[in-house]
């Protein structure tokens, strides 16, 4: 990592040289005994960013303390780079296609790092392979800052800048203060490599530190890279596994949401079936009230019709006996053929009249068994209707509940979402000299 200025380092390094060297132009790559071309990895390609870089610094502003704003100073950092490289040497990756698609998959893990650390301030990403390792170059350019900093993308710097703004503690004085910085710096700086050891190391099988800084033997140095590649593979299976994992969730959810869909259908078709029964059996009842009502209604008429049958007869007793009376009354033939004609005619009206009676009595009561048959008719359909619409709220209700236990199996097979973590690769320390 390396910020640079338009005027250059005690090296000569300035923005004009670090876009040059980046572009492979001669006059900056006599470090290389063959350049090639850069590939561009991401973004724009390295004359695109220096034309963005220079015209945003041309319009950049700082504000001093008297607030009038200035041009930027000619060693004002206005350009933050990275550069990470891949362990594997150029010989090895073009070799092997396994280890070149090894390569690869450590580029793009490293962009998306670069991406989640300068957001858009990252303009572009090249890789050089006219060099002895795999690595790339990030140009980052903070044109959104009208000041251009580029030292803010620098966590030892912003952190040891923080520590010293924040004064001295307590009797603590300024080289005591300077020291305290100075592990502020590096404290951000190891969290810095960590970082991409977390999320582009750990994956890629790479070691945190190399051999060197540890003073580690060959054997033991071997020992580490293969804890670090058995950690790599560790990774791959248990994503292998989370990968079968979702999909057979994926597929029992499907299965799930298939079945709870028929289910819904099912159950509305039930409850339509339910409502149907309901309505037929809501008619049903009322055709049997009203039947019942009709044969309450000819009940009533016959029990009236028979209150006036035995009125009628209390009459016809009541002129028997005076007919009997007055019979008593005559004397001789004329008086006992008066009596005779009397009693015949008697009997004649009796008779109609009970004629009468019987046939009203005969229509009413097979009136009256008609009505209460269908009334029983009517309540047999009624009964039928009330259990049938029982059985099927019953169906339904068993319906819902292996609709809810299909939903708590779906909630308990999917799988907990992984916490998302920083990582940074092993052997990734810079490399001296230019890239």
């Amino acid at each position: 990592m390396a910020s640079f200025s338009r005027k250059g380092d005690a090296q000569g390094r300035g923005t004009g040289f670090i876009f040059a060297e980046a572009s492979r132009k001669p006059e900056a790559s006599i470090h290389v005994a063959n350049p090639l071309p850069p590939t561009v990895v991401y973004g724009l390609d390295v004359a695109d960013v220096e034309s963005l870089h220079d015209a945003a610094a041309d319009v950049a502003r700082t504000t001093p303390k008297d607030g009038k704003p200035r041009r930027l100073r000619q060693d004002h950092k206005t350009l933050h780079t990275v550069i990470a490289s891949h362990p594997l040497t150029m010989e090895e990756i073009r070799a092997d296609p396994e280890k070149r698609a090894e390569a690869e998959a450590w580029e793009k893990r490293t962009i998306e790092w670069l991406r989640s650390q300068y957001g858009g301030d990252l303009k572009s990403v090249v890789r050089h392979e006219d060099e002895s390792h795999y690595h790339i170059h990030a140009y980052i350019v903070p044109d959104a800052d009208t000041e251009m900093r580029a030292l803010r993308h620098h966590p030892g710097v912003t952190a040891k800048r923080a520590a010293m703004a924040a004064g001295p503690a307590d009797a603590e004085d300024s080289k005591a203060m300077s020291k305290r910085g100075d592990a502020a710096y590096k404290g951000a700086m190891r969290e810095w490599q960590d970082s991409y050891h977390e999320v582009v190391g750990v994956p890629c099988g790479l070691a945190r530190l190399g051999p060197g800084r540890r003073n580690l033997s060959r054997a033991e140095w071997q020992r580490d890279k293969a804890q670090a590649r058995a950690l790599k593979d560790a990774l791959d299976r248990a994503k292998v596994v989370k990968g079968k994992v979702e999909s057979y969730v994926a597929a029992k959810k499907d299965e799930s949401e298939s079945m709870v869909s028929m289910a819904a259908s099912e159950a509305a078709a039930l409850r339509a079936e339910a409502a149907a029964a309901q309505f037929d059996a809501a008619q049903r009842l009322a055709a049997a009230k009203a039947a019942t009502d009709a044969a309450k209604a000819v009940h009533d008429a016959a029990v009236r019709e028979q209150a006036k049958a035995r009125g009628m007869m209390s009459f016809v007793r009541q002129e028997t006996a005076r007919v009997a009376a007055q019979a008593a009354r005559l004397q001789k033939l004329p008086a006992l053929l008066r009596t005779v004609f009397d009693g015949f005619r008697q009997s004649r009206v009796a008779d109609r009249i009970r004629a009468a009676v019987d046939t009203d009595m005969a229509a009413l009561r097979a009136r009256a068994a008609s009505a209460l048959d269908q009334a029983a008719k009517a309540d047999a359909a009624r009964q039928k209707a009330v259990e049938r619409a029982s059985s099927l709220d019953a169906a339904l209700t068993e319906t819902e509940a292996q609709r809810d236990a299909l939903r708590r199996e779906v909630a308990r097979l999917r799988p907990p979402e992984p916490t998302p973590g920083p990582s940074l690769g092993p052997g990734m320390r810079p490399t001296p000299g230019l890239r």
